[in-house]
């Protein structure tokens, strides 16, 4: 059954632009705001290694994102 998402709740992500540590290319990441501060590890889709992104945010939206290669 499908349950229409509630519009309070259709803010918890953001798509951000980042650059990959490792290619330069600036890549469209989505970010997810419902927790304040979280790490973790997408593949760029240009070069495919991984970029870890540090991300924050807060009650007005995405803060800062960190974004560095997996041996930086």
């Amino acid at each position: 059954m499908f349950r229409k998402t509630p519009t309070h709740m259709q803010q918890y992500t953001e798509p951000a632009i980042v650059d990959c540590p490792c290619c330069g290319e600036a890549v469209e990441v989505l970010v997810d705001l419902s927790v304040p501060l979280q790490e973790y590890t997408e593949d760029c889709p240009v070069c495919c290694r991984p970029m870890i992104l540090k991300v924050t945010s807060g009650e007005s939206g995405l803060a800062g994102i960190e974004v560095r290669g997996e041996n930086d």
